[in-house]
């Protein structure tokens, strides 16, 4: 028994450790460090790509920016017909960093949207590059760091993991369903909702929801199902997923996004550098700067 209360003690610190290394590492970095992908009164830097249509056709106007927001709308949209859509921040790829977002969902769902999209949007992690999806291809190769709105009665997670067409670890095992539901609350109504997750390459993803850890896994890699209309040139699985791009996601129901940012981890690790930051947690010392 005394061994099991060591052992115990042993993970409740180490899980201590890992928090406070995560906030440290936020706390260190200054809001200049944070690059604003959505600048709060345009889409520059970020390009459409819907089920059916070419890459930066916006049909509908499904995304666009309104007071400030980044919207997500089915206002000219008669029916939805899936229209899967998203939209990809093309500027840069990441690998290891925290991205933060602030979402809400607003409305109705577009007539013809399926069930399971009632206020469900989502942030796609690593995701392939845009001009790489296939014209009908319904998601791109990514995680999915997915966002729900509770309905009327009953409980329903926000920041959730899907894998269209990777394949994830928990405990050593590989997952097998497609989605798996983290700790979070329910939210529900249109109220402003705080995400964030750390991506550590292929290693590591922690999700975080309201400030509070709510799910992590391990080993992130191509592979698996839930995913049509690619490229097979594309989908190499088994290959690590260690980097890609962040896209923001159109699935019927109408959402509006105040925030989408992001710290890199990944730079120059050492301290006699003009360009080291203590908050870096993958050494890329070619970046270095002396």
């Amino acid at each position: 028994m005394a061994h099991r209360r060591a052992v115990a003690l042993i993970v409740a610190t180490l899980a201590v450790g890992l928090n406070t290394a995560f906030v440290s590492h936020q706390a260190a970095a200054d809001s200049k460090d944070w690059i604003q992908l959505f600048n709060g009164k345009n889409l520059d830097g970020w390009v459409p790509k819907i089920r059916g249509y070419a890459l930066g056709e916006n049909f509908g106007d499904t995304f666009g920016v309104q007071n400030g927001l980044l919207r997500v709308s089915y206002e000219k949209y008669p029916k939805f017909e899936d229209r899967f859509g998203h939209l990809f921040y093309q500027r840069q790829k990441f690998s290891y960093y925290r991205i933060s977002a602030e979402y809400r969902f607003v409305g109705d769902q577009v007539p013809g949207g399926p069930d399971w999209a009632f206020r469900n949007n989502g942030l796609m992690l690593h995701c392939q590059a845009p001009d790489t999806m296939g014209k009908d291809q319904d998601f791109p190769i990514s995680v999915e760091l997915q966002l729900l709105g509770g309905r009327p009665t009953g409980e329903r997670s926000t920041a959730n993991v899907c894998t269209p067409g990777t394949e994830i670890f928990m405990n050593g095992a590989m997952v097998k369903p497609h989605c798996v539901n983290s700790t979070s609350p329910t939210f529900r109504g249109d109220q402003w909702v705080h995400v964030e997750a750390e991506v550590r390459g292929s290693e590591h993803i922690t999700h975080f929801a309201e400030g509070k850890k709510v799910l992590e896994y391990d080993n992130v890699q191509i592979g698996g199902p839930n995913v049509s209309g690619f490229d097979p040139a594309v989908k190499t699985d088994g290959k690590p997923l260690a980097e890609g791009y962040i896209a923001i996601q159109a699935e019927s129901h109408p959402t509006e996004f105040r925030k989408i940012e992001v710290l890199n981890l990944s730079g120059c690790m050492d301290p006699k550098a003009k360009n080291y930051k203590a908050y870096y947690i993958h050494r890329d010392d070619q970046s270095c700067e002396r």
